[in-house]
């Protein structure tokens, strides 16, 4: 396949995965929407700075852009993938002892509301804690869609990820996030960046068994009731 042609279906697959419109891309990179859609028809000769510009909008690195890691070009944040109430895909469980709370997200955030209950709820747990009390365990490894491929934060999500990260890191000592992607990775490390909290973060994408027991070990923990391997 041509490289203009496979960069260009790289960048229509991230974006889409990451509920972003050509034009919402476009915006982003600071270029012209008709750019965009050049770029995803393998019909435009990238310069690096643009290839940088596209990925940084992506929340990845231009390395990342030539990874292996495929997904499918569908639409990810639609109406159908709301039916169940976020309420009903959030979970969470405090183990006190050993000062960890784990959650977990299943399926997509359907914008701010969600992010601001979850923020509710584990703020307000943490709130009882004193500064770098609680160790911090996330599970998004079922942060999929109704097709079953991985998403990542819509840029709306994005944003409001940081702003949750920065009054997290006040009661963290260490955060661990389970991904369902490298792509996830580089977004949550993009985002992390941004917040603040980067120095307490890793964000973790292997086989399920191998990623779950390097969480415990580095929570010092043996297991959690809520994040356990798959299957």
């Amino acid at each position: 396949m041509d490289i203009r042609t496979e960069f260009g279906q790289r960048v229509k697959e991230l974006r889409a995965r990451s509920g972003m419109s050509q034009e919402l891309l476009a915006h982003r990179c600071g270029l012209d929407r008709t750019y965009i859609s050049g770029v995803e028809r393998g019909e435009r000769n990238l310069s690096l700075v643009n290839m940088e510009k596209i990925a940084s909008a992506l929340q990845v690195s231009i390395k990342y852009m030539f990874s292996g890691e495929r997904f499918s070009a569908n639409p990810a944040y639609q109406a159908n993938n709301f039916a169940v109430p976020f309420k009903d895909r959030f979970h969470y469980h405090l183990d006190h002892d050993k000062k960890v709370l784990a959650f977990q997200v299943n399926g997509l955030f359907s914008g701010q509301k969600d992010v601001d209950y979850l923020t509710s709820v584990i703020i307000g747990i943490c709130s009882a804690y004193g500064k770098d009390e609680l160790n911090i365990l996330v599970d998004h490894r079922e942060m999929k869609s109704i097709d079953g491929e991985a998403v990542v934060y819509s840029p709306e999500i994005s944003e409001a990820a940081v702003k949750f990260q920065q009054k997290l890191m006040t009661y963290s000592k260490k955060v661990i996030a389970l991904c369902n992607s490298e792509f996830m990775v580089q977004q949550l490390n993009h985002v992390a960046q941004e917040s603040g909290i980067h120095e307490k973060a890793l964000h973790l994408f292997e086989k399920d068994k191998t990623m779950v027991e390097r969480a415990y070990s580095l929570l010092d923990i043996h297991g959690n009731e809520l994040i356990r391997t798959s299957g």
